[in-house]
């Protein structure tokens, strides 16, 4: 069997009629887009990305956005949505993932929720109550140079001093998460543990997690950046550079462009900014099965090295049932 962990909770007469929402998650390089565009041409399905990076316009190849020829296959929302240098929240994300997905159901089409942003996913199908909080910039550059000068762990402790569940949820390490959650309460006075209150959507939501053996992901990661690298990722960092994007926006932070612009400034050599760009992404693989757990029995997890994808549609077919038969028949 393809499929590693299988228990799903039982539907109630009250939510066997909401619209389904089917969710394709896992891990940086174990093959989400490819996977989800088959799913979609063959369900007549769109797909919603859950992906913090492909948001922003021009940033193609470090990010692994679907390839203009994916795209034709099956049309994609919320990809490319920003210039780099725009600011793009939590809460602009929830809300547009709503507006498409809602408008999907209201067209008759299955939404396909795919993406390795656990923050995103979560935010959407367990129905978080985003703080809206408007950015203030001068008072994240206040806390960014706090950071820089003290170190991560000097916010961090801030952030524990006035919201412990926030600051026990986010790693000391993630600077923009923990300036963002001091942010919202220094300029609501309301900690943002309490502002994330859940309300989950009224959709019938079905998780599937892709997964394969560690060392086989790492293969993968090392393959995918040295393809990167060919496809010409170092040129697309020059050009944004050019085009005025410089290396602090946070944008430029993800991984690929950050030890890049390490390399363009002078810093590292070409190999050792390689080098980074598969260690980090490593440790960033890490991170996010903090967030998709392989023992959540929420999570349908299947191994890409098995053949998997009949297994998948036919679970997706099952799942939907009446809803949308003429799409995916």
């Amino acid at each position: 069997m393809s499929k590693t962990i299988g228990a799903r909770r039982r539907e109630g007469p009250e939510t066997s009629s909401w619209p389904p929402l089917i969710v394709v998650l896992g891990p940086t390089a174990v093959g989400k887009t490819e996977l989800a565009t088959r799913l979609g041409e063959a369900l007549g399905a769109e797909i919603v990305s859950a992906d913090s990076r492909q948001v922003y316009k021009y940033m193609d190849i470090g990010t692994a956005k679907p390839t203009p020829a994916q795209r034709r296959r099956v049309r994609h929302h919320l990809v490319d949505v920003v210039d780099p240098d725009e600011e793009y929240t939590l809460a602009q994300y929830h809300e547009m993932a709503y507006a498409a997905i809602d408008g999907l159901h209201a067209q008759g089409k299955l939404p396909l929720l795919v993406g390795g942003t656990g923050l995103y996913v979560r935010a959407v199908v367990e129905g978080w109550t985003v703080p809206r909080a408007k950015p203030d910039q001068e008072l994240r550059a206040r806390l960014y140079a706090k950071a820089e000068q003290e170190g991560a762990d000097a916010v961090h402790a801030e952030l524990l001093s006035i919201d412990p569940v926030a600051a026990a949820r986010i790693d000391a390490r993630n600077v923009r998460r923990v300036i963002r959650a001091l942010e919202v309460y220094i300029t609501t006075g309301i900690p943002i543990s309490e502002l994330q209150k859940k309300h989950p959507p009224h959709y019938r939501v079905l998780r599937i997690g892709l997964t394969v053996a560690r060392e086989r992901l790492y293969q993968r990661i090392d393959e995918r950046v040295d393809g990167m690298m060919a496809a010409g990722l170092l040129e697309e960092v020059r050009g944004l550079v050019a085009l005025g994007y410089g290396y602090s926006l946070p944008s430029m932070s993800g991984l690929g462009y950050r030890q890049l612009g390490l390399y363009l400034r002078g810093e590292v050599s070409l190999d050792e900014a390689v080098h980074l760009i598969k260690r980090n992404t490593r440790r960033f693989v890490r991170q996010q099965y903090s967030w998709f757990r392989l023992s959540d029995e929420s999570i349908q997890w299947y191994d890409v090295d098995s053949d998997c994808y009949d297994e998948v549609c036919a679970l997706i077919r099952g799942f939907v049932s009446g809803f949308m038969m003429d799409k995916v028949s």
